[in-house]
Order: C-alpha cells, then structure tokens, then sequence
C-alpha cells in the first residue's frame, strides 16, 4: 500500500487553518494515486490544546471541521485519510471526549479509534481533558487490517520502564491480537535530547515483536514550551528502517508498506546539533504564532545573551533581531566592544544605551529611605530592572518581543533578576545549562568565529559590582549542572546526589537555592524545553513548602 506520511506543523485552536493544510496535503496526495494519507496526532486542534478543550463552542467547530474533512474525501474515493481530533463520547459517563484518530474515504466515516493510555506525568496532562477508549479493534482498508493507536500508546513497552510498566494494559499487543497487519501510531511527542533514539528503538521493537510493519508519524514544531521534532518513521516488520522524516522540518514522505527496510540506521547523531535545532524552531514558532516578526536581545558582553542572539538570528533573520547594550558604571570596556563585534559578526542592528544617569537616578531618589544602610544586592539589582525596563519599552514602542537570555543553571538556583534579566516573552536558554552554553557556542563556531572568541573564554560575570564573577557564588559549573541535574531531573534526595560523589555542603546550598527560587521561576517567561525534565508546565513544586 501506497502511504504518504504528513509530518506537519499545526496551530493550536486554529481550525481553519489546520483543515485547509490537511484538505490541500490529501489532495495532492490522492491525486498522485497514494491509497492512505496520515496526520498527527489531535492535528486537527494542534497539541495540545489544553483548556481550550473545556470549550463547549470549540468541540462544536471541532465536529463541524471533522464533518467537513470526512465530506471532501469524496473526491479521491480510493485514497483513504486518517488524522487526529477530539471526539465527544457519546454522553457515556466520564469527561466527555476522547483524543481520537479517525480513518475516513469515499466521503464516509470508516472508523474511529481513541487513545487507550491517556498521560499525566511531566508535560502531559490528558486525564484532564480526555477519557481512555472503551474498546481497541482493526479496520479493514485496501487489504491491511490497519491498527491505529495514539503516541502514549506504543510507550507501554517493558524495555523502556525499567521500575514496570506503568500501564496495565498493551494497546498494541491487543490490535495484534484483533488482526492488525499493519499497525500506525498518530502521534505529538514533543522533544528532549536524546529522544529521538528511544522513539526509534520503541517502534523497532514493536514491530519485531509482532512481525508487523509499523508507520509512526510525529507531529513537528513548536507550541509555547513545547518543540516537537517530528521524525516519523516507517519500518517493516522485522524493524528495519524503511524511511525517516528529517527532524525540525515539515515534511511530506511517501513509502510502501512491503518494501524491506535498511539494517540499520547509519544516520549520526548529534545531541548538539539537535539542541540548537529545538531552540532555533522554538524562537522561530514561538514568534509566529503569536504575531512577532522581530526580536530584541539585551547585549551584555556575556556568552548566555551572545548565544541568544545568534540562536535568535538562525531563527528570524539578522534583520529582524536588535541587540542593545546597557553599560553600568561596573561594565567592562568589553560588555560593549564584544557585545558591538557580535552584532556586526551577525550583521544585526546594534545600540548602545549607557544607564549610569538612570542609575544615579534611582540611588538618590532612594537614598533618603535607604540612609544609613550600605550598598548590597538591592543595588546590583536596580542595574538589571533598568535594563529590564529599557528592553520593555523598546518591546512596547516597536511590537518586538524581548528574549530573555538566562540559562537552566542560573535559573535553578536564583542566579536571576525578578523583572531585570528575567523580563521578556520567551526564556531562550532556561531549560540550557550553562555546560551546554559553551557547547552551543563552539558548535555555531564549527566553521567560522561569529560568537567573538573572548566572549566564549571570559569568566563569567553579572558585571553588577566591581570585579565581579560568577564563582564569587556559585560552585564551578560543572559541578553546579551535575547537582541540577540529579536533582531536577532525575528527582534524588541530597544525601543521593552527596553519594555520587559531590560534596555535601555543596550539595546543600544548590537543593536550597532551587527550593527558594520556585517563586522566580513562577513568574518567568515560558522557556524552551530540551532536557527530559525543564523548569514550567512539566515541573509542578508548591513555592510556599518546607523540606
């Protein structure tokens, strides 16, 4: 069977758009005289579409689209569609939805199948909205008995949950036993590092294991915190490698599903890369979708704003980035110059806009109330607020969207300014260690020296006092990243983290630094997830607790 496989990039909520792109895909699809033509997972709302589910009026232009789409496969009786939507479940008790996948052709309804395991852990919140399927089954088309199932369905796999399964039931294993001679997985499975390679091996090993061919189509780009990376795969039934979809990108794949796949998959990898790739789609989404054509970066002489930018520029264009510098009487010399040879490196406009009489400003107008106390942290801060505050009113005057530009460490541990450096729309680098700043870094410097070659080597330095640096407070990053990590990520307890050979005292002071910055991390811009576990909507702490 002839399938094309549509590895695209939805709107949340935008129905019309969505079911144009679908409509114009299928049609030229089936005008090439390909039998099936697959979506994504929920492609038809994008995912996730969160609360808008509650939306009575929004499951109603939901079913009216759905109608619609069923209605035009009219015109290519023989090709056959299947995509995702949301689908009410008939008054049975329960939410009142299931996430569905639906296979229609000839203008007919031919089937509907809902996801069997709905997902409530990290980013992942379906239980809320959907109910599981009341019953898993095959249909019958062009002479497959196709097996449909929904991402979380394929994942209750005991190779990849070392501790059990975490469901009791295996939606794959009972479409085989239904009959299933070709099974597909509708998916929205967004990314982290080293995803890509598990996914890979998950629908191998299903397809060995029942001696099916398996089609998996993934959905692409980015939606707030979320970056999906698409590569959807096809592979025949002993999990050889029959096709893959590049990763970040749209893309239209046509296989047959007989055809023998390659014994392995020689494609390198590059973590990386990869990063760089999510970060980049991110920003370029992010901005898209919620009507910005231009950025601004806060120019500091630092790496984290120096990656930014050139993330930034991958993304939209050096011509629509402005990056502005905001000298303090404790900037460097070199906060300006390498600041000034990055932009012109990028070939991105570049201001210089000195705070020192702002500043003054704000000291003497607070130096009546503040009489008699000497200068501390609350001085060092007034400098980022500025800066802040100069970034927001470009943002309000021009319609550009601030990036902030702080990274994972800095945000793990309050290394930040409330409404100075962690102002913005979107928080590039927070899900970024600072570890895998330096490897971002080197990585856009493969072929030539865009980020200046100081900037990368300089000691890390908020420049808010004098002959300040980072390790004045904080443990070398290394060290640093290696505790967040055991802790944020893989969820040890200190004396854990301790015994993997950390010194406790440090181990100490990070866990508790988290802890009492959970209140600035509640009020920072969306981020970018590209680690298994990131700061947001995955990362649920109460701030008012005690441990």
């Amino acid at each position: 069977m002839r399938v094309v496989m549509a590895q695209l990039n939805p709107i949340v909520g935008d129905l019309d758009g969505n079911k144009l792109k679908l409509m114009e895909t299928f049609r030229a699809s089936a005008a090439a005289g390909v039998d099936l033509v697959i979506f994504p997972e929920l492609y038809l709302v994008g995912y996730p579409p969160k609360d808008l589910l509650e939306r009575s009026w929004f499951i109603r232009r939901c079913q009216d689209a759905i109608a619609e789409i069923i209605t035009s496969t009219a015109e290519y009786p023989q090709t056959g569609l299947i995509f995702g939507a949301p689908v009410p479940t008939c008054s049975r008790p329960g939410k009142g939805l299931f996430n569905a996948g639906i296979l229609a052709a000839g203008g007919r309804l031919l089937w509907t199948q809902a996801k069997s395991l709905l997902p409530a852990y990290d980013v992942f919140d379906e239980a809320r909205y959907f109910d599981p399927a009341s019953s898993v089954g095959c249909a019958d088309f062009h002479g497959e008995t196709i097996g449909l199932s929904i991402c979380e369905d394929a994942w209750n796999d005991p190779a990849f949950w070392p501790g059990g399964c975490v469901y009791d039931e295996d939606p794959i294993g009972l479409l085989v036993g239904h009959g299933a001679t070709l099974l597909i997985n509708i998916s929205a499975s967004p990314f982290h590092a080293g995803k890509e390679e598990t996914r890979r091996q998950l629908i191998a090993n299903h397809a060995r294991r029942h001696a099916r061919p398996f089609l998996y189509v993934n959905q692409v780009g980015a939606n707030d915190e979320l970056v999906f990376d698409g590569q959807s795969i096809a592979v025949d039934k002993e999990g050889r490698m029959i096709a893959i979809c590049p990763a970040f990108a749209e893309h239209i794949q046509e296989i047959e599903t007989g055809q023998p796949g390659l014994a392995a998959d020689r494609r390198s990898y590059n973590r990386t890369e990869a990063i760089n790739q999510a970060l980049v789609l991110g920003i370029k989404d992010y901005l898209r979708k919620t009507g910005f054509s231009r950025a601004i970066v806060g120019l500091s002489g630092g790496i984290d704003s120096a990656l930014t930018c050139c993330l930034a520029c991958q993304a939209l264009g050096a011509d629509h980035v402005l990056g502005i510098s905001m000298p303090s009487p404790y900037s460097s010399r070199g906060s300006v110059e390498d600041s000034r040879q990055l932009a012109k490196n990028l070939g991105v406009e570049f201001k210089v806009i000195p705070i020192n009489g702002i500043y003054r400003a704000y000291l003497q107008t607070l130096q009546p109330s503040f009489a008699g106390k000497g200068q501390d942290l609350t001085e060092e801060n007034i400098q980022a607020r500025i800066r802040g505050n100069i970034l927001m009113a470009f943002s309000n005057k021009f319609g550009h969207l601030v990036l902030s530009t702080g990274n994972k460490s800095e945000m793990a541990v309050g290394y930040c300014t409330l409404y100075g450096d962690m102002s913005g729309g979107l928080s590039v680098l927070s899900d970024v260690p600072k570890t895998a700043v330096y490897e971002l870094a080197e990585y856009i410097n493969r072929e030539k020296e865009i980020i200046p070659r100081v900037i990368i080597d300089k000691a890390p330095s908020a420049e808010l006092r004098p002959g300040q640096k980072d390790q004045d407070t904080l443990p070398p990053y290394p060290i640093l990243d290696g505790i967040i990590h055991a802790c944020i990520e893989d969820g040890l307890s200190p004396e854990e983290i301790a015994a993997l050979g950390y010194a406790p005292d440090t181990v100490t002071w990070v866990v508790k630094a988290i802890e009492r910055s959970e209140y600035k991390r509640r009020q920072a811009a969306p981020g970018l997830r590209v680690t298994s576990k990131a700061f947001g909507a995955g990362r649920r702490m109460p701030i008012a607790r005690k441990s």
